[in-house]
């Protein structure tokens, strides 16, 4: 994201979200309830109900193989997931992006009914996936709301790792909605949460696609939503610090790259997510090749950066920062996991950061809310890498003049404030959005005990 505080898409998606929450005045809470669907009870529901955010991710052999598979099968192995078994038709796409329509071979595998603890006015799909040339996949979401009526069945998004002339465009879908709820890009939302409507359960449908007469199929490992229910708050409860501890995660600075590649949003000014993606990705030891690297102008610093870039890039929101697609970026890389998801304080990073977990979080603020960050901006992703002795946050922030500037220390006080809260006032004095804790989170395919029992502790299975 831009330094500038201006407006821009993702901020036009925040502040439809934020309406669509205003009047939730304290969270919603539900008492455990049956599990519903071909699944029966859902074995992850003994979650603390006091949360504000609920995820629920479908990852084993066990789960794939609950779900209503229609031409799909599941696979076993290191890392369980599901694939075109037979294809139960064709069906022609047009990809509005580039006006080409296809025949593509599909398939389907639609989740279990998930009854969410936190009956929610926000949800967002993540998922990880290979998608070979001449392959892609579809994510949908169908909801029931807490009145007993039912959702339509919306897209969340259209997921190809590549972007060649054998693949589609990625792309989130404008225009869904039902007069009650709808989707912004990556985010379903509540219309009107004052009315006290909430989604109180959904599933998700996978539709795996491929060029017809192959064998090639797309592998989903991980699918999963976060449902939340963040009160509407311009501050938000101090935490008390417990952690002093840094990671040595790589440092990428969006700036070096102004003017590189404006069709991926205008170049590196508005890249702070994908620059915040390739460090934590490269952290965990993920590498990019000479020859994916190749098409990149050689001249150009850091090129990762700018291959990040390109493949996260959004082609209907016209941007980088379509949060399941970076989410959907890191899984690529050989062992990586990624996913979307709220966290409720700093003690939640902390516990992370104690496992070896670095986080990218989202927050937007005034240049004077923050002290030491030299800027105001409307929505921005920073990656959270430690805590100093005082309890202060230690981020590499992308957005600075250069990689040796990007390690930051930002009082404790006044970033957790910005990233957590859900309210806030922009430049001219309106009142504005805040993310309400959104963070992505990259950890190994196959987590230490540790690192699970973290991930765990902040509602990540």
């Amino acid at each position: 994201m831009s330094r500038a505080e201006q407006p821009s898409r993702r901020t036009v998606l925040a502040a439809a979200v934020a309406t669509a929450v205003a009047g939730s005045a304290i969270p919603a809470t539900a008492e455990a309830a049956p599990g519903a669907g071909t699944g029966g009870a859902d074995p992850d529901r003994d979650r603390d109900t006091a949360r504000q955010v609920d995820y629920r991710a479908w990852t084993t052999f066990r789960d794939w193989r609950r779900g209503t598979a229609q031409g799909t099968r599941p696979v076993a192995g290191a890392r369980p997931g599901v694939v075109i078994g037979a294809p139960v038709g064709t069906a022609d796409y047009t990809d509005p992006h580039t006006g080409r329509t296809t025949a593509w071979e599909y398939a389907t595998w639609t989740s279990p009914v998930h009854r969410l603890a936190v009956p929610s006015t926000e949800v967002i799909a993540s998922w990880n996936a290979h998608t070979p040339s001449g392959t892609w996949l579809q994510v949908e979401l169908k909801g029931t709301y807490s009145d007993g009526t039912d959702t339509p069945w919306y897209v969340l998004g259209r997921w190809a790792a590549g972007d060649g002339d054998q693949d589609i465009r990625r792309t989130s879908v404008d225009d869904q909605g039902d007069g009650r709820s709808s989707v912004w890009t990556d985010t379903f939302a509540i219309d009107d949460a004052s009315t006290g409507l909430r989604l109180a359960s959904y599933r998700l449908k996978l539709t795996l696609h491929r060029r017809p007469g192959t064998r090639t199929t797309p592998t989903v490992w991980r699918l999963g939503a976060m449902g939340s229910d963040v009160p509407d708050r311009f501050t938000v409860p101090a935490s008390t610090p417990g952690l002093a501890q840094e990671l040595r995660v790589p440092r990428y600075s969006q700036e070096i790259h102004k003017g590189q590649y404006p069709e991926y949003d205008n170049g590196g000014e508005a890249w702070c997510s994908p620059t915040s993606s390739q460090m934590i990705i490269e952290y965990w030891g993920g590498r990019l090749t000479e020859e994916q690297l190749a098409w990149v102008d050689p001249s150009y610093a850091d090129p990762q950066v700018c291959h990040a870039a390109r493949y996260t890039y959004d082609y209907q929101y016209a941007g980088c920062g379509n949060w399941p697609f970076n989410a959907a970026y890191a899984a690529t890389f050989k062992g990586l996991q990624g996913v979307v998801t709220r966290l409720g304080s700093l003690t939640d990073l902390e516990t992370l950061i104690a496992a070896g977990i670095p986080a990218i979080t989202s927050q937007s603020f005034l240049e004077k809310e923050l002290t030491g960050a030299g800027y105001g901006t409307s929505g921005h992703l920073m990656t959270v890498i430690g805590f100093t002795a005082d309890g202060d946050v230690i981020a590499n922030d992308p957005a600075s003049d250069d990689n040796e500037a990007v390690r930051r220390v930002y009082k404790r006080r006044e970033w957790e404030n910005i990233w957590l809260r859900t309210k806030r006032y922009n430049a001219a004095g309106k009142v504005a959005s805040g993310t309400g804790g959104v963070c992505y989170l990259y950890f190994p395919a196959h987590p230490s005990p540790r690192q699970r029992k973290a991930l765990a502790a902040v509602g990540v299975r």
